[in-house]
C-alpha cells in the first residue's frame, strides 16, 4: 500500500497546508496519508471511493474528510474532478476557536473520519448546486491566494479555509440524513461539554442534551474516545488547569475552583494521577 506524505506537495514546515484541483482518469490504489488529513470536495462527475475494504459511490457535491491513517483510493472515475485540501491536524487545532462548540464541525471533521478509520461508514455531506457554487467561490479565492503568495497570504488562506470549514459544518448540522443522526447526537454532546465542562454536570443531563440514553452515550464515548463522558469532562478541566498553571499566578486552590473542582485536595490528587506530576511541579516546568 502506498504511503503519501505532505512534503511531497509542500516543503513549507511553517505552513503545513496544500490545495489543488485534481482528478483520477485511472484507478488510484489504496493509500494512506502518513502525516496529514484531507478534505475532499467532489466538483464534477462520479467515481467509486475505496475506504479500507468498502466501496462507496460518490458524485458531484459530495464532501468528506479522510484521516491520515485511513486507507482510501478511487476507481471507475467518470468526468471526475475534485478539490483536495491537505492539512496537518495541529494546524486546524491552532486555528479553530468556537468551532469546538459546533456539532456539525465535530461530526464532519472529527467523528466521521474516525468512524471511517475503524469500520465501514457511508455517511457524508452532499451539496446541492447552489451550495456547491458558493463553495466553488471560496475555493477559487483560496487557491488564488495560495498560488500567488502575496504578502500575508498565509493569513488569507487560513481565513478562507476557516470560512469554508464553518460553512460546511453548518450545512452538515442541518442536513436531513438519517444515516448520520447518531453522529450528530454524539457531536451535540461534545459541543455541550465544550461549553459547560466547568459546570456541575450529570450523565442524565448530558444524555438529555444529546437526545441519547445514558447507556448509548456511554457506549459511543467509549467507542470513539476510549473513555467515559465523565472522564472526558475531567480531561477538558485538566487542559484548562494546565493553561492557568502556566499562564497565571493563581494559587492552586483558585485554579482548582476555576476548573470546576470544589475540593482542591481532590483536584491535586487527580491531576497528579492523570499527568504524573503535581500541579506545583507542572507550573515549575518539572514535567
Amino acid at each position: 500500500m502506498n504511503k503519501v506524505m505532505l512534503e511531497w506537495f509542500t516543503t513549507d514546515d511553517q505552513f503545513p497546508f496544500f490545495i489543488q484541483y485534481g482528478g483520477h482518469k485511472e484507478d488510484a490504489d489504496l493509500h494512506v496519508h502518513l502525516d496529514f488529513s484531507e478534505l475532499v470536495i467532489v466538483l464534477n462527475g462520479t467515481a467509486t471511493h475505496l475506504i479500507n475494504a468498502e466501496e462507496t459511490f460518490i458524485k458531484k457535491g459530495d464532501v468528506f474528510v479522510i484521516n491520515g491513517s485511513t486507507p482510501h483510493g478511487y476507481k471507475d472515475a467518470r468526468d471526475f474532478k475534485i478539490c483536495n485540501i491537505m492539512y496537518r491536524t495541529h494546524m486546524l487545532s491552532s486555528m479553530k476557536t468556537d468551532l469546538n462548540h459546533s456539532s456539525g464541525f465535530q461530526a464532519l471533521f472529527v467523528i466521521e473520519p474516525f468512524y471511517r478509520q475503524e469500520q465501514p461508514f457511508m455517511s457524508r455531506l452532499s451539496l446541492d448546486i447552489a451550495k456547491l457554487e458558493y463553495v466553488l467561490g471560496l475555493i477559487s479565492h483560496l487557491i488564488e491566494e495560495y498560488i500567488n503568495k502575496r504578502q500575508a497570504y498565509q493569513t488569507m488562506v487560513g481565513a478562507y479555509f476557516m470560512q469554508l470549514i464553518v460553512y460546511l459544518s453548518r450545512l452538515y448540522e442541518n442536513q436531513d440524513d438519517r444515516r448520520q443522526d447518531h453522529l450528530l447526537h454524539l457531536a451535540k454532546a461534545i459541543s455541550y461539554l465544550e461549553d459547560h465542562y466547568l459546570e456541575p454536570l450529570t450523565m442524565e443531563e448530558l444524555a438529555a442534551r444529546s437526545q441519547l440514553s445514558v447507556r448509548h452515550l456511554n457506549r459511543m464515548f467509549r467507542l470513539h474516545y476510549n473513555i467515559t463522558p465523565l472522564a472526558y469532562i475531567q480531561k477538558l478541566r485538566f487542559e484548562r488547569a494546565c493553561v492557568l498553571l502556566k499562564k497565571t499566578k493563581l494559587p492552586i486552590t483558585d485554579v482548582s475552583y476555576e476548573c470546576g473542582f470544589n475540593d482542591s485536595n481532590y483536584f491535586t490528587r487527580q491531576f497528579t494521577k492523570t499527568l504524573g506530576v503535581s500541579p506545583t511541579r507542572y507550573r515549575l516546568g518539572s514535567v
